[in-house]
């Protein structure tokens, strides 16, 4: 645990905001040593069966049975969606780090879950009676992430892996293809069925894979769903369980969208609480009153989420933006706090917080439009 806390304080002391392209590399103090404490969060999960959640909808006798049956790639990390965000953690930092002394056992853990037989069992899955709204959408969006990563990283087991995804990549996005269409109203919650953040993951996503189909009418619906949206009601956040915030997600899914003076004029509009005056404290960090808390431990996480955000927002305006400086600054005080909550002490946020602190730290986020 002492190592978790020192990594926290190094890194929250000297990560700052930045507006880096999605290929520049993380800033100089996260280095491999660093990126190992996150790599040892997600490797004690990804193969750990239980404790777990289960989302499941029972359509017979037949579906009677452990995790690791029903969805022998991602039945660890408490639930599915921290197990597909676990293994997109340990592709990122392969990535990133690929001669680091977690390399092996990253790759080990990888090919044991990512391969034909598992993913082919986990499209089946999916594509099963009764569950078009499994993992819809935030589970959904992280494997889409996960298969992003994996075509990006240009290297043999990467290729192995990603034909291996594939038919479970198709499948979720026929899921979300067929949702979206139908779908009249955004969903505006601090938990996973939020539809901005979902949207910034999958929007990333096409843009990453060349898929313009998608990319356009996910660019459709932030536009009928947020283009029109005013004066956020910022001072009601967060709800007691949140690890996102819906205004500033909004704000983060819609500088992907918007050009950066046309995105100005929105955000001036829509978060007109944003000062010129270079004060972050419009915008103050969270506590979690109980990281051992499943539930409690979500405003560790939001903390994470609002400072990539942040970051996010920052690097969608003009440079001469007078706003910047207040926004960055409540960045930094947001990524001190949440990379300080990731200690390795508590099961209940260490299956999922350190994919957060990986996407904030590594500007997974901060793609060049």
């Amino acid at each position: 645990m002492r190592h978790f806390l020192a990594l926290a304080a190094v890194l929250a002391l000297t990560c700052v905001a930045r507006a880096p392209a999605q290929n520049q590399a993380p800033s100089a103090s996260f280095d491999s040593r660093a990126a190992e404490r996150f790599a040892n969060l997600a490797l004690a999960c990804v193969g750990k069966e239980y404790p777990n959640h289960l989302s499941h909808l029972l359509n017979s006798d037949a579906d009677v049975a452990p995790p690791r049956k029903l969805t022998p790639a991602f039945f660890g990390c408490l639930d599915w969606h921290s197990s597909v965000h676990g293994h997109w953690l340990l592709v990122r930092l392969l990535r990133t780090f690929p001669n680091a002394p977690f390399a092996s056992q990253a790759r080990e853990a990888l090919r044991r879950d990512l391969n034909t037989e598992n993913i082919t069992a986990e499209a089946a899955y999916v594509r099963a009676e009764g569950r078009m709204n499994f993992e819809r959408p935030y589970g959904l969006a992280w494997l889409l992430q996960l298969a992003a990563e994996l075509r990006e990283w240009d290297e043999p087991q990467a290729r192995e892996m990603s034909a291996a995804l594939h038919p479970l990549e198709l499948a979720a996005l026929e899921r979300l293809k067929t949702w979206l269409p139908k779908l009249s109203y955004p969903i505006r919650i601090g938990e996973h069925t939020q539809t901005a953040f979902a949207f910034g993951l999958l929007l990333d996503y096409a843009r990453l894979v060349g898929d313009t189909s998608f990319a356009d009418l996910l660019i459709a619906k932030s536009r009928q769903f947020y283009l029109n949206d005013k004066s956020c009601p910022l001072a009601y956040e967060p709800s007691g369980e949140d690890f996102l915030s819906p205004c500033i997600s909004e704000a983060d899914l819609m500088r992907r969208v918007l050009p950066a003076n046309e995105f100005a004029r929105w955000l001036a509009t829509f978060l007109p609480q944003i000062p010129a005056s270079g004060n972050g404290d419009w915008l103050q960090p969270v506590v979690s009153p109980d990281p051992s808390d499943p539930k409690l431990a979500h405003l560790d996480g939001l903390n994470l989420s609002r400072a990539w955000m942040l970051q996010g927002i920052a690097a969608g305006l003009p440079p001469s933006d007078k706003r910047l400086a207040a926004i960055r600054t409540s960045a930094q005080a947001h990524e001190r706090a949440g990379l300080a909550a990731v200690t390795g002490a508590h099961y209940e946020g260490d299956h999922w917080l350190g994919s957060f602190a990986v996407y904030l730290v590594t500007h997974r986020g901060l793609a060049a439009k």
